[in-house]
């Protein structure tokens, strides 16, 4: 069914267990965040509704004082996004990379700054490999039409509304290619990583067919556990808000959301992650980039010709080399 190795990927976790603690903190430490700003935006709003003459004016001013205070976090965390994914998620797949590769890692602590040194060598700046994980999400999203989507996997008349949602599963399947190609970039001592990505995504793209067949059933996987730990959230998340003045049974709803997505981007992620790259490192094992993918790419998609084009700008950028063909 797939071709990853669920097992090998939970040994990855547990050896990287100072990053999954690290990841903890910083995602669990934005749930709390959440948890604070609406409780505080809402008792606020609670004590400014008294002055309304409305009888219904400090329930409605709860509600859009948790509102407010919901909407400033996520402007935060929105505003921080380049930290997180410099720090968190690429020194985290840096040592995952390595260790599928059957490389040593320190222990402890010392991980979390062997990662980052790792990271610092890649990407000397957090822009940098923010501006490559934005043009690499944008070109991925050309890969399912080009692929053909299911429709090469499941070529059967009258069946147009099933494939277009299975389609949109597809879609909602490539989440962490970015990440996979991330990894591919820490893995390939390259001079450039606009360049690097790019043979990431046209590898990637040639490969297609094995690649998405795996990110669906780790789809598939990913939904099933997130929507169990929703539903275990619930009762956490009512109870906070049992404590809160107002009717804001609503809110449980969302913060159930909330605390499911922290656990998810603690823990499934890089499980995910971990399972995508074994089955990308080795389907691409002694390949190289295809220049037809490559033009085809560059056709269908704005974002993967602004990445060509930097790389074609940076030193080695204007040919391909055999990069592709490390394994």
């Amino acid at each position: 069914m797939w071709d990853f190795d669920i097992g090998r990927s939970v040994s990855i976790m547990m050896r990287t267990w100072p990053f999954i603690v690290f990841r903890m903190i910083v995602y669990f430490g934005i749930t709390l965040a959440y948890i604070v700003a609406t409780g505080t935006g809402a008792s606020v709003g609670y004590g400014v509704g008294h002055i309304s003459t409305d009888p219904d004016g400090p329930l409605s001013f709860a509600l859009w004082g948790g509102v407010v205070g919901f909407g400033v976090v996520s402007i935060a965390v929105y505003w921080i996004r380049e930290y997180i994914l410099y720090v968190v998620k690429a020194g985290h797949i840096a040592v995952m990379v390595h260790l599928i590769d059957g490389r040593d890692i320190p222990d402890g602590q010392n991980q979390i700054a062997y990662a980052r040194d790792i990271v610092t060598q890649r990407f000397a700046e957090a822009n940098i490999l923010f501006v490559v994980d934005q043009l690499v999400k944008g070109a991925i999203r050309a890969i399912t039409g080009l692929i053909g989507g299911i429709a090469a996997f499941l070529p059967i008349p009258g069946l147009s509304g099933l494939v277009s949602f299975i389609n949109t599963v597809i879609r909602l399947s490539l989440t962490y290619v970015d990440e996979i190609i991330l990894g591919y970039n820490i893995r390939i001592n390259s001079a450039s990583p606009f360049e690097t990505a790019r043979q990431g995504v046209v590898l990637y793209a040639q490969n297609g067919k094995t690649m998405v067949k795996n990110a669906v059933w780790l789809a598939v996987i990913m939904w099933g556990v997130s929507f169990v730990i929703f539903l275990l959230m619930l009762a956490p998340a009512g109870a906070i808000l049992f404590l809160m003045p107002g009717q804001l049974a609503g809110w449980a709803f969302v913060l159930a959301i909330v605390f499911a997505w922290a656990f998810k981007a603690a823990f499934i992620e890089p499980f995910a992650i971990a399972c995508l790259m074994q089955v990308y490192f080795g389907t691409i094992e002694g390949q190289v980039p295809d220049p037809a993918w490559d033009a085809r790419l560059a056709e269908a998609s704005s974002k993967f010709r602004e990445l060509k084009d930097k790389a074609l700008a940076s030193f080695g950028g204007s040919r391909w080399g055999t990069a592709g063909a490390t394994g």
